[in-house]
């Protein structure tokens, strides 16, 4: 099968939309489909074979966050080509309602279109006053996935229609195979974000810290991402600030080393997740999660079965339960029993089956159509 993949955000800014994209064009390419994937990006982005630039993108606020979106005249331009030199049997866009290339593609398709609706976020005024604009767009979709229930609502809610739910995926093994390592073991609480976005709960973290660092002489906080490391900590006292390492950007490779070192990862996250494939990455190389309340979160979780919840932003609720799981292995180990059991419905041989099936759904439809068309054609012009 020719598959068309439309990534919305700058391949080069990683963020859970880009890696889902990725993980299913590579996922499709080991079964033997042809992949490509149109994503927005520099021109000196180094970009895997699949990947087709559609330029530059700019920053724009979107969904809590700032995305990098690609709009224009020319991003338009090399969506029909992509599109013409492509001859999918199938194009997959994800958040055909951001403003970027997904919106331009729906524009432009013809044929089957599959659509991925990400973002989860029940009160977005800027989707229902945009909905006149985008529903002669939308109606050129043949299938709708939504990646939670929570994306589903938001879907529902504002834009009408309905969406079969298949969550994100993630390659299982990788994380569950990946080795610790030494220095980054022993007592040790793990967060993976942008440090600079506040929805990523940061913030929170570090207001949680003093009391957790003081009742666990012995603990630290990894922390990996990009942003102002100094500003992160400068709520903290001045004494507890070397017990927080930055590791700045890392590899998928040390991003899994790094869970399956620590003793609890750690989401404080605020609002605007949709899914939370951290945590499912987390749940793979079976660390103990702790996370924010939030609906996607408990849904990831198993409402709290495979990973503990605590209050939303909250940062002594958040204390507690980090200085209970530290202080108790016993517990620490029936989480990551659990999670790693829990986690086996996320991985890319479920999921990716389950995307292929939509695949195949809406082509085998369009080519019914296409016959009972022909087939109408030729009766008409034999007067039958």
């Amino acid at each position: 099968m020719r598959i068309g993949i439309v990534c919305p955000y700058s391949w080069d800014v990683p963020g859970g939309v880009q890696f889902h994209i990725r993980d299913l064009a590579e996922h499709l390419i080991r079964l033997g489909h042809e992949v490509s994937v149109l994503a927005p990006a520099d021109d000196d982005t180094p970009l895997p074979p699949y990947v087709v630039s559609a330029g530059r993108a700019v920053p724009v606020s979107y969904n809590g966050s700032v995305a990098r979106l690609s709009f224009g005249f020319l991003s338009a331009a090399r969506v029909r080509r992509w599109l013409h030199d492509g001859t999918f049997d199938v194009v997959h866009i994800h958040e055909p309602t951001s403003p970027s290339l997904g919106l331009l593609t729906c524009w432009a398709a013809q044929g089957p279109i599959v659509a991925t609706f990400h973002t989860s976020n029940p009160r977005s005024r800027a989707m229902l006053a945009a909905y006149p604009i985008l529903q002669p767009a939308l109606e050129k979709i043949s299938a709708r996935i939504a990646v939670s229930e929570y994306a589903r609502r938001t879907l529902v809610e504002h834009l009408g229609g309905d969406a079969v739910v298949i969550p994100n995926g993630v390659d299982v093994d990788f994380f569950a195979g990946a080795e610790p390592k030494a220095e980054w073991q022993g007592e040790t609480l793990g967060f993976i974000g942008r440090i600079d976005e506040p929805r990523k709960g940061l913030p929170v973290l570090m207001k949680a810290l003093p009391r957790i660092l003081t009742e666990r002489p012995g603990a630290r906080l990894l922390v990996a991402g990009r942003g102002d490391e100094e500003e992160a900590v400068a709520t903290l006292p001045p004494g507890m600030r070397s017990r927080v390492e930055f590791l700045g950007m890392v590899s998928d490779e040390d991003k899994a080393r790094l869970l399956r070192s620590v003793d609890v990862y750690v989401a404080p996250n605020t609002g605007g997740e949709s899914f939370g494939i951290i945590l499912v990455e987390a749940l793979s190389a079976g660390a103990p999660v702790l996370a924010a309340d939030l609906d996607a979160f408990a849904q990831v979780l198993d409402q709290g079965a495979a990973g503990e919840l605590f209050a939303n932003e909250d940062a002594d609720a958040l204390a507690d339960a980090a200085v209970r799981l530290l202080a108790d292995p016993a517990r620490r180990a029936e989480l990551s029993a659990r999670g790693s059991a829990h986690v086996r419905r996320f991985d890319w041989s479920t999921v990716g089956a389950d995307v292929l099936a939509v695949y195949e759904t809406v082509t085998d439809g369009a080519a019914a159509v296409d016959t009972d068309e022909r087939t109408g054609g030729l009766r008409a012009r034999l007067g039958l």
